[in-house]
């Protein structure tokens, strides 16, 4: 069962929200420290991230 208040990925519990990729085949939402490394994951390179701090 996906619970919106828990990462479907780390299965924290989610600060602030993030809806996965359709080409990553995730049900549910993730938390921002999982979305940041499935980016990395299809977007190899430099990133310039933004709210840092919220980490």
């Amino acid at each position: 069962m996906v619970t919106k208040d828990k990462c479907a990925i780390c299965g924290e519990k989610i600060q602030l929200r993030f809806n996965p990729m359709d080409e990553w085949e995730i049900e549910g939402s993730l938390c921002g420290v999982c979305y940041s490394k499935k980016i990395n994951e299809y977007y190899p390179g430099d990133h310039v991230r933004v709210n840092k701090h919220l980490d």
